[in-house]
């Protein structure tokens, strides 16, 4: 049986025209070189080169060059596509996050990734909570960046930060002088616009709030554009108010369960794709620093 050292060690001494340097390509001896050589003959039945210079080809070594040359190289690529997907190098990975971790957390992070992976191709898709999860579960996306389902959905769940809520309003607003966290008395009348991360919020006080609201806007760019129109006021994640528009400006709340919670969401009982993996581990060692410079609180993993 041929086997393909043989090959490989006869196409490299025709590219180089002698034993000696193809010896030192191969890392093997030059009399390695030469048996291997030989055996291939004796297994093909004929002599692949004119002399023992191994110079010039005979017209069997021409045929053998010309089938198992492009062979060989497509073997070679074959099996650095594999070793460099299987390492996390290359492929696709799709990422559904929710805005504001999509615009402040990943983008630094992508930057190393991608530059570490040019290979990689990124696929960064910015949604709502309940949109990040729907995607995972149709298979839409691979990884998403969000807050879990309070109740169980086909997701696992990795927790990453919690982001404290603060009441977002308008800069004519009475309380946007309240130099003291905001009670939730001191809401009660207060024309609330909901959006989508509020549907993990169970206080009592803030349920009653937000029975009364008559307005929902899930796209964050529209809800500060509601709220700098003076249309009414919004609860939002910390990291989601970095970039407010003019006219616009937050006040912390006093209830400390005020918390978004933000994990790492994958398919539960699906291995993450190599290159999936490999991000995730950059993700993880990233958020430290992360969660120090947004001011961002445990935990995170």
């Amino acid at each position: 049986m041929i086997r393909t050292e043989a090959l490989r060690a006869f196409v490299t001494v025709t590219e180089h025209g002698n034993i000696r340097d193809a010896a030192e390509i191969l890392c093997r001896t030059q009399s390695a070189v030469s048996m291997t050589l030989k055996q291939l003959e004796a297994e093909l039945g004929g002599p692949l080169f004119e002399s023992d210079r191994k110079s010039k080809l005979t017209d069997l070594g021409t045929f053998v060059l010309d089938v198992v040359g492009p062979l060989l190289r497509d073997h070679d690529r074959a099996l650095e596509l594999i070793t460099g997907y299987a390492r996390g190098y290359s492929g696709r990975l799709r990422i559904a996050a929710v805005p504001s971790v999509a615009a402040l957390i990943l983008p630094a992070i992508l930057k190393t990734f991608v530059e570490a992976r040019p290979e990689a191709e990124i696929d960064l898709y910015d949604t709502d909570s309940a949109s990040v999860r729907e995607m995972l579960l149709r298979g839409d996306t691979d990884l998403g960046l969000a807050s879990p389902a309070a109740e169980p959905d086909g997701l696992r769940a990795i927790p990453l930060f919690t982001d404290a809520l603060v009441f977002v309003c308008n800069s004519a607003h009475p309380l946007a002088a309240e130099t003291r966290p905001l009670a939730w008395h001191q809401l009660s009348g207060e024309r609330l616009i909901l959006n989508e991360t509020l549907s993990a919020l169970s206080t009592p006080e803030f349920k009653t709030l937000a029975a009364r609201a008559r307005l929902s806007v899930r796209n964050l760019t529209s809800l500060l554009a509601m709220v700098q129109a003076d249309a009414g006021d919004t609860i939002l994640p910390g990291l989601a108010t970095r970039a407010l528009p003019d006219g616009v400006v937050t006040r912390p709340l006093a209830d400390a369960a005020c918390l978004r919670r933000v994990s790492l969401l994958v398919r539960d009982g699906r291995t993450p794709s190599p290159v999936a993996a490999a991000f995730i581990d950059m993700l993880c060692d990233a958020l430290p620093d992360m969660a120090q410079r947004f001011g961002l609180r445990e935990p995170w993993s």
